[in-house]
This record gives structure tokens, sequence and C-alpha cells, in this order.
């Protein structure tokens, strides 16, 4: 494209450009989540607010100076060293104020390129800031270079002053290529710019850097603060391997040098960190979500008034959302000083505590208590992907027999055919009508450990029978507990079956509570936690370590990769902490991310793609004669099938895009870039796993293609279905609690007595009391709704500037339109009657996958690019 160009453009011709540039945000989100106090929160607010307004001011006025400068690198022309010619400093000039394409906060300035015949096109361009504040950068337009046209530059990168770089910074035009085929002149800056982005593994990482490295999970406990703040290293063993996380380079604690120190700041490389408007939507979430200050003074203000830390009845639950929680005045005036805790608290003029409706009760205030609704959830609710059909009777278990005995089930066939309408548990199983949700192996090691807390729990497996009209049927439900004496006796275990009438009705709801709570506990600390926010972020590190910017792959996966390490690191410091949110209303407590990584031992990268991983549940099977190659045995599997359709389509956007760039499978081998980005994935990245013999050889296209679209599926659409019917779901406590405190109560005892007498309250103290439910509910409302400024399955940033390639923006354009048309095809299913599991009991549609966008708030909606909350 630029070959044979040198004099096309006449001796000091001056090439005009338009440089946007996005306004210091006033609300940065990493300075506003290190906050100490409420108090803090709130000077720091003031603080920043005030200092970004002067330096935004002070930052606009400068730019007509000299104090930002620009040079043009050529593509086509080298210099003596081979290295593409550098053309004269530039500087920005004044603001332009007549381009209608300007979001919010952005700004654009002249600039004008002196531009000699021999300098060829450009291909690149260095900026320096020679200001004290940084900036963000957002594109560079080159318009009427002659013969050429226009040439675009994507930046969407921090711009800190020039004295805080080793080397210039550069960007790079929006075309595409493989290394093979990079234009002589830009090679030695496309190699110099993945060093400079690869780092050299040493030193504590800096607030304006862009480096990106690997670390283990060694920065969730605080040892030198106590004793029981102390955790586990995940990652670097067999024993607890996990995925890396991006490396800080923090000091090591005095008290173990294997673990390293926190503190206020964390870092991440800078141009991971919010740089665009949703920041300022997500004030309001990072105040709420301020564990350490405003969730304690909350849940002080509630027992100190009332001295009532327990809900009494159901109705009390059910205030929360209709007229809310009245605070006491000397609460308010703690957190008064922030205005926006007026839209926090929801006061509308009143001291109330009050939380939007969970759409699980908007309909039907009690469908949720039913055994239809309570097997619907396993596969239309927000943990949809666990269930799968029983493959042998009894369930066995992979538990190691000479530490834990024997953990067969003790469910028997007497237990099941009851209610089986007349079939035989060998003949469901033969015609694959029996499933099970399985909590038990995964929490049974821990059950001694946990119930010497003041939680109370089993591990749990329920049996399921497939009904003629679709629906599942809950047949049994096995609560087991470890032995008094030790493990290795085995566990004891007790099975409860359906009842609709009487104490035994009662039973039976707390059985499918403690099956609920495994079930929440498992979601959150696998299914959104390490299942996609965790093992994205090794691609993450790698494809900025090895894929350059120019490269096809990294302009493939990078939407998918938006704002998913800025969300893990905040993650890290108040969620999963030691004693953060999770552990703190959840059951595993202390032991959540050390039972994460046991569940990490059985991840496969090549099962997290949809079919792959309905086969290995064994709910569906091969059948080439289905549209998408499988066909479902749970016909009306809301998840599974919705899924299957954006599967399809991503899978054939990303053939169409991979066999645009790559004619051949010798093109992939020969790729330097691709291989050692894979490389780096499976040996360090995921490197726990590095010999397992299902990772991609990447050799092929086809391998290529099957991993970009796993990739893309865990981080749009499987992270939309686990993630954003938190709230919608479990916003109703008594739904999906995530504690239970006591053992289920034996006849002839107090609490069967008092289960008898008055069942929502023996229920409500089995379950998460009243102020860990605020918290929860708190968190997983900021979890669950969509920024105003999110891009979803489809949508690129740059419209249509991401690439200079039309028929890979062609390809894209049919893409969205398939994921349109799916939309239709899944409102269609909603509208189906006969579908019974689409809405259920709870009137509630099935639409966590609808594909193409959402409002913005809580939708339960929408399929977002990527992990980014």
């Amino acid at each position: 494209m630029f070959s044979g160009v040198a004099g096309i453009i006449n001796r000091g011709h001056k090439v005009k450009g338009t440089v946007v540039l996005m306004r210091k945000n006033a609300l940065d989100i990493n300075e506003l989540t290190s906050a100490k106090s409420v108090s803090g929160i709130v000077g720091g607010v003031a603080s920043i607010v005030g200092g970004a307004i002067g330096s935004t001011v002070d930052t606009l006025t400068s730019f007509v100076g000299r104090s930002v400068a620009f040079k043009l690198i050529s593509a086509t022309a080298a210099d003596r060293n081979g290295r593409g010619k550098v053309g004269k400093q530039t500087w920005l000039e004044g603001l332009v104020t007549s381009i209608s394409t300007l979001l919010d906060g952005q700004d654009a300035f002249h600039l004008h390129f002196e531009w000699d015949s021999d300098m060829g096109i450009p291909g690149a361009f260095y900026v320096e800031n020679f200001m004290q504040g940084e900036f963000f950068l957002v594109s560079l337009t080159l318009e009427d270079i002659p013969n050429h046209g226009s040439i675009h530059f994507v930046c969407n990168s921090w711009i800190y002053n020039s004295k805080k770089y080793k080397t210039d910074r550069i960007f790079f035009a929006n075309k595409t290529y493989l290394p093979s085929e990079t234009p002589e002149p830009l090679i030695y800056y496309r190699e110099e710019e993945l060093k400079t982005l690869r780092g050299d593994g040493t030193g504590e990482r800096k607030e304006w850097e862009r480096i990106y490295d690997y670390d283990v999970y060694n920065d969730l406990g605080e040892p030198d603060k106590k004793d029981t703040l102390a955790r586990p290293v995940l990652g670097g063993n067999s024993t607890l391997p996990y995925p890396r996380r991006g490396r800080t380079g923090r000091k090591p604690t005095r008290k173990d040098p294997k673990s390293e120190s926190r503190g206020d700041f964390f870092y991440l490389p800078r141009d991971e960190a919010f740089g665009h408007l949703k920041s300022n939507d997500f004030l309001v979430y990072i105040l709420k979500s301020a564990s350490q200050n405003v969730i304690p003074q909350l849940r002080s203000a509630v027992t100190l008034q009332f001295n009532q830390p327990e809900f009494n009845t159901f109705d009390d639950v059910r205030s929360l959302y209709d007229g809310g929680i009245k605070l006491p005045t000397n609460a308010l005036s703690q957190l008064s000083p922030v205005p926006l805790f007026k839209e926090v608290l929801r006061t509308d003029g009143e001291a109330a505590l009050k939380f939007p409706v969970p759409k699980v009760i908007q309909v039907d205030r009690s469908g949720w208590m039913t055994d239809e609704e309570f097997a619907r959830e396993m596969i239309a609710g927000v943990n949809p992907h666990i269930i799968r059909k029983l493959e042998e009777f009894p369930p066995k278990s992979k538990l190691d027999s000479q530490l834990y005995g024997d953990n067969t089930s003790t469910i028997t066939k007497e237990h099941l055919e009851p209610n089986m309408g007349g079939v035989t548990v060998d003949q469901a199983l033969q015609s694959s009508k029996l499933f099970i949700l399985d909590h038990h192996d995964p929490i049974f090691p821990y059950l001694r450990k946990i119930n010497a807390t003041d939680t109370k729990a089993y591990a749990t497996r329920t049996i399921l029978f497939l009904q003629n009209d679709g629906t599942l049927k809950p047949l049994a439900i096995e609560l087991s507990r470890p032995h008094p004496q030790e493990d290795s006796y085995g566990p004891v275990s007790n099975v409860y079956l359906p009842k609709s009438e009487g104490v035994e009705a009662s039973i039976w709801l707390l059985a499918k509570a403690f099956v609920v709570v495994n079930d929440s506990c498992f979601h959150q600390l696998v299914s959104p936690w390490w299942n996609t926010h965790a093992v994205v972020e090794p691609f993450i590190i790698a494809t900025n370590r090895h894929l350059s910017v120019v490269h096809p792959i990294n302009k493939l996966l990078l939407p998918h990769y938006r704002d998913t390490m800025n969300i893990n690191a905040p993650a890290r410091n108040v969620l999963v902490n030691a004693e953060g949110i999770i552990e703190s209303t959840f059951l595993w407590g202390g032991y959540s991310l050390e039972m994460s990584a046991v569940a990490y031992r059985n991840w496969n990268f090549k099962e997290q793609g949809l079919p792959y991983d309905l086969l290995k549940r064994g709910v569906a099977v091969e059948d080439p004669a289905s549209p998408h190659g499988v066909r479902l045995l749970i016909e009306d599997y809301p998840y599974a099938s919705d899924g299957l359709e954006i599967w399809a389509a991503i899978k054939e956007w990303v053939e169409e895009y991979v066999n645009f760039y790559y004619k051949s499978d010798a093109a992939i081998a020969q790729d330097s870039e691709l291989q050692a980005f894979w490389k780096e994935v499976v040996e360090v990245g995921h490197g726990d796993l590095k010999d397992k013999p299902w990772w991609y050889k990447m050799q092929t296209r086809a391998e290529l293609i099957e991993a970009s679209s796993i990739l893309i599926w865990v981080a749009s659409a499987l992270h939309a279905a686990v993630n954003f019917g938190q709230y919608p779901y479990g916003g109703y406590i008594l739904n999906r609690p995530t504690k239970s405190r006591r053992f289920m109560p034996e006849k002839g005892s107090a609490g069967y007595d008092e289960l008898s007498k008055n069942f929502q309250k023996a229920y409500l103290r089995t379950i998460t009391p009243k102020n860990d439910t605020l918290t929860d509910l708190t968190i997983i409302e900021v979890l669950s709704g969509h920024a105003s400024d999110e891009l979803y399955l489809g949508q690129r940033a740059e419209g249509d500037l991401w690439t200079s390639d039309s028929k890979p923006i062609e390809a894209l354009k049919r893409f969205g339109k398939k994921l349109a048309e799916i939309e239709k095809k899944l409102i269609e299913r909603n509208n189906d009657e006969a579908l019974r599991n689409r809405s259920g009991p709870v009137k509630m549609p099935y639409t966590l996958l609808y594909p193409p966008s959402s409002e913005e708030g809580l939708t339960c909606r929408g399929i977002p690019n990527s992990v980014y909350i």
C-alpha cells in the first residue's frame, strides 16, 4: 500500500492534523477507592474535583502554547539504520470547536506538520508532554495526504510528562499487519514498543507506567496487620493453582516473604484505567461500594436504631424495597457532606435505605418458593452452566477415599421413583431424564473448617427429573456433613424429599436453601470471578506483551479486554481480599479464594466454548443435523439454546476475520508474535496447567478461530449470563441466600419446634442475616448494572476507524446485524407459552443473552464486549 510513493508529497508540504483529547477525568476511580474512611472519601472527592477542575482549565489553555509536541514517522522511507524517518517536531495549536463527532469531555486541536517529499507516507508518530499533568490522547487524524488521503491513528492512552518515560511514546496508524508484512521502516518501532510494554520484570511499578507482567495471587492477605488476615498464595503450585494477575512489584510482607504487601495504591498498566465517561457514572457506585466505610456506617445505624440484627418475617425483607429502612439523623450527618449520597440512599427527602425491587419478585412474590422455579433457575438463572446429566446411579464421588471415606450418595431408587410418574430410575437414566446439581466434592473437604466458624453448611446433591412438559422436577436433596470423629470415616448424610404441607414442607424449603447457598458461593467465587475475570487477565497481559497494536489478533481481541484489569485490581482490594466483602458475607468465608483455586484445577480452556461445555456436562449430544452441531437433551434450556445462537455468530465473525488475514495454516505457524503470545499464555499466564493435553498447539487457522471464539465468548456472553442477573435474582435474599448459619433441625429438637411454630423466623435465622444482606444487596446491585457508555458485542469505540481494511469492517457490521436478528428470535421464544422454562412461576423472561445493547442500569439484558464489572 505504501510502496512506490516516494516523492508524491511536494517538498515543504504542510500536512494538517486533528488531535482529539479527553480531559483528565475529575473523578478517578482509583483515587476514590483508595480512601480509608467516610470523611476521607468526602475530603478526597472535594480535593479531586477541585484539583481536576483547575488542572483541566490549565491544560486546555496551555495546549495553545508549546506544551505538547508531535513528530511523524515514515512507514515507507528509512534512515541509514533502516528505521522510518522521523519528521520535524510540531506543536499542538488552538482549540477546534466545530467537530460534531466529539464525545462529551473531548476536545480537538489543530496540528500542521512539515513533511517533505522524501519522507514518504506517515505510519506512526511520537508524542511528548511537557506539562506536569497527564492527559488522555484519543486519536490523531492526518488529512489530505497527496495521492493517499487521510490516515487515522487510534490512541486511547494516557500521556504523562515526557520525563516519566524511558522511551518515547509512539502510536501507529490503523493499518493492520502480520509481523512478516510490516513495512521495513516500521519493524524497529513495532519491536521496540513491545519491549517497552514487557519491561524487565524488576522494580515496583509506578502509576504512569504501561508495563504488563505476571504475578501470582499473593496480595489477598495482610499478615503483618494480624495473623488471621494471612492467606495462602494462589498460583505457582499444583496444590492451589491459579491464573496469573498483573505484577505490581510491591514489597513482600514482613511475616510472609511470599506475600505482597498492600497499600492504598494498586498499580495496573495506565491505559487499563478508565479513560471514558463511565467513570462519572461510577462515582455513585464507588462511594456505595466503599465497604470499609459506608457499609459499616449503615449497618451500625440500622442496628443501633432498631437493635434488630435479624429479619423476623418475609415482609421485613420486602420492606427493603417497599418502604426502605429509616435511618437515624446521626448516621446521615456523617454521610450528608457527599451530595451524591442522596442517590445512594434513595432518600428523595426521606432518610431511608431503599433498594430496587428485584425482578424475581416483581410479578409474583411467592413464585421463588416453588419447586419449578428452584429447578428452572438451574438452567435460566444466574448460574445456569453447572447442572449436568446424571450418568450413573447412585452418584459417586471423585474425592480420595483414603482421606474422606466413601462419599457415594445415599440417595436410593426408593427415594426417587414415587415421584417419577411410573418411570424407573434405570429407564430415566437410559432416556437421559435424570440430572444433578452436584455441590458435594468441591465443598466437602472444607466443611469441617467452615462449620467450626459461625456458619453451618452441608455438601449437597440435588437430583432432578425431566418431565414431559419440558420442566425439571426436583426429586431429592442430599445434605452431607463430615463424620463426628474424622473425615476418613466418610460423610453423615440425610436425604430430603419434596413435601407441600406441614412442617415437612418447611424442612424441604430449608433443604433447598442449603443447596442455593452452595450454588451462590460457587457462582460468586467461580462462575464470574475466576472463570471470567481471572482467566481472561493472563490473555490481556500476553496480548500486550507480544501482539503489536497493528497485529490483526490484537485488534480482534482488544474490545474484549476493556476495563478487565481495571476491575480486577480493586476487586482484589475490597471484594475477594481477606475479610473483604465476599469473605464476610458468603458461606465459604476465609477459605473462599482457596476453594476457588481448588476448582481451577479442573479448568479446561477448550471446554469453555459453549458446545464443548454442554457436551462435557452431558446436557447435549453431538448431532450433525442440528444447526449448531449439538442437540440439547433439555430442549427448553434458555441459557443453552440462546447461548448457541450467540456462540455460532461469534465463531462465524471470527472465522471470516481470521481467514482474511491468514491465507493458510502455514501463516499461523510463521507468525512470530502470535506464537510468542500463545506460548506465554500457556506456559506463564496459565502456567500451573501448562502440561494439560487440551491446550491448542496454535498451528492452524482452525485452532486460532476456536481459541479466539472461546476467549470472546468467555469475556462477553458467558460473563453476561452469570453476572447481570445477580441482583435481578439474588437481590431477593430469600431466593438466593449467601450464608447458612444453623444445621437442619432434627425432630424433637427446639429448632424443629420453632420451625413448626414460626417457619419464617426459623428460615431467616438460618440464612444470611440482615447486616450481611445489606452489604450483599449494595454490592450486587453495583455488579449487575450497565454503564451509560458501555460497548456491546458487535460494537467498537472507534466506529469504522479501528482498521483501514474494509472487509473486516464489513464483516463486523454483518456480525452486528446477525446479533440483532438473534435478539428477535429470542424475544419470540420468550413469547412462546409452551416453553415454560423461559419465564417460570415468577414470570421473569430469560433476557440475559439478549445481545445487541442495553439501557443504563439494572436491565438484566445485553452482552457487553468485556468483563468490565
